[in-house]
């Protein structure tokens, strides 16, 4: 049973508007997450049909990175970056989100080690599939980053 999220969707990314395109935390537990975006006129990278549907990528994979955020600030940890490597299957069953259309996505571990991991990932409207995918995603150590001047 998932449940809710102590932090705000703000505190759990390094994404900083226009593009951190999350609203909030549904839900999670320790192998899931379940987020949500409401499509306004205002969304980042609406255009006048909507938010294209290829966007479900990212929407994806900032849940996957909502995810690493959660778990580490439950370790007491930093949040850190975090890198979409790969992806399988990925279907999109519409051209546009539109606005007013409420997005739940959810993104659950399949695989993971200390730094590569491995979702399965779905968007919904109102219960009805829209999107899903498996991301393979990446999270170097801060020493890496730090060596190479980020």
């Amino acid at each position: 049973m998932l449940r809710p999220c102590p932090h705000t969707i703000d505190s759990l990314m390094v994404h900083r508007p226009p593009m951190l395109l999350l609203d909030e935390v549904v839900g999670y537990d320790d192998n899931e997450i379940v987020v949500a975006v409401t499509i306004r006129r205002d969304s980042a990278l609406i255009t006048p049909n909507g938010v294209p549907g290829h966007v479900a990528i990212e929407y994806m994979a900032q849940a996957c990175g909502a995810y690493a955020g959660v778990i580490a600030l439950e370790s007491g940890l930093p949040v850190k970056l975090g890198f979409l490597i790969g992806t399988r299957l990925c279907r999109v069953r519409v051209p546009w989100f539109r606005v007013g259309d409420k997005l739940s996505i959810s993104a659950a571990i399949v695989l993971r080690d200390e730094q590569l991991a491995a979702f399965d990932c779905k968007i919904e409207i109102e219960g009805r599939l829209i999107a899903d995918a498996q991301l393979k995603v990446y999270q170097p150590d801060t020493d890496f980053l730090q060596a190479n001047g980020r």
